[in-house]
């Protein structure tokens, strides 16, 4: 062996665990502290407890929050794009009478008009000064046609 290159030997360096026990070894130190040992170890101990060193876990759940909220952001996100814009009349393509009526009546964009025929129903509409049946079959086809869900236009 080569002198002065090896460090100092302790034969009886004391090992302290956070649980407490303790207990003495040939180290190169003359103290070793520990966070876990045979007998606070759930394999030696058969327990299950949770051993968080630093605060582990609570980052880990706030790192899984924080992901499941921007998932959930995503999706609404998604939706959204999803849902049919809220066009004016003239971007449904319906023609000036029609429109100028709608006017009159307070109406002037296409969700407006879908909550009118939904909530109060085709005779509402047909209420509607200038508006007949063939004026409503147009109104009907215009919803559908920008991806509005329209009650009872299947049979038309």
């Amino acid at each position: 062996m080569k002198a002065k290159i090896h460090p100092k030997w302790y034969p009886a360096a004391t090992v302290v665990c956070a649980c407490g026990n303790t207990w003495t070894t040939g180290a190169t130190i003359p103290e070793i502290r520990t966070d876990i040992c045979s007998a606070c170890h759930p394999f030696y101990t058969g327990e299950q407890r949770i051993v968080d060193t630093e605060g582990q876990i609570d980052r880990f759940l706030k790192k899984l929050q924080v992901r499941t909220n921007m998932a959930a952001e995503a999706e609404a996100r998604a939706a959204i794009k999803a849902a049919p814009a809220n066009p004016t009349l003239q971007d449904l393509g319906l023609d000036k009478r029609t429109i100028n009526s709608l006017k009159e009546a307070g109406v002037e964009f296409a969700n407006e008009l879908l909550h009118k025929l939904v909530d109060e129903g085709e005779n509402a509409i047909l209420a509607i000064g200038g508006i007949g049946r063939q004026s409503l079959i147009s109104i009907k086809k215009a919803l559908r046609s920008h991806g509005y869900e329209v009650p009872g236009a299947e049979a038309e």
